[in-house]
């Protein structure tokens, strides 16, 4: 099951009990911020998580997969995401995974 905003929304305002309106306006301003700090180029560190970071990927030729036409793709920056050792260690216990 996917996690949603509206889901974050809710759980936020079942264990603050705050109102709904006010919940939602917490996670669009962090939601903001993330993503006014990832467009100027800044990396995201949430401790206990992970670290958002913005790559630059340079021209590279490519291929259509339907056509088999080559073609340039553009130079464009990507975020990466990269989990915390304490998100993977706890991830892949609750799967039996050691």
């Amino acid at each position: 099951m996917t996690l949603t905003k509206a889901k974050v929304i809710e759980n936020i305002y079942e264990e603050l009990a705050l109102p709904r309106k006010r919940c939602a306006e917490i996670v669009e301003s962090l939601l903001e911020l993330l993503k006014q700090s990832l467009e100027s180029g800044d990396d995201v560190l949430i401790s206990g998580f992970g670290k958002f970071m913005v790559k630059e990927k340079s021209a590279r030729r490519g291929r259509n997969p339907a056509t088999g036409e080559d073609l340039i793709l553009h130079p464009r920056r990507v975020v990466t995401f990269k989990c915390s050792g304490s998100l993977r260690e706890r991830i892949n216990s609750e799967k039996g995974i050691s």
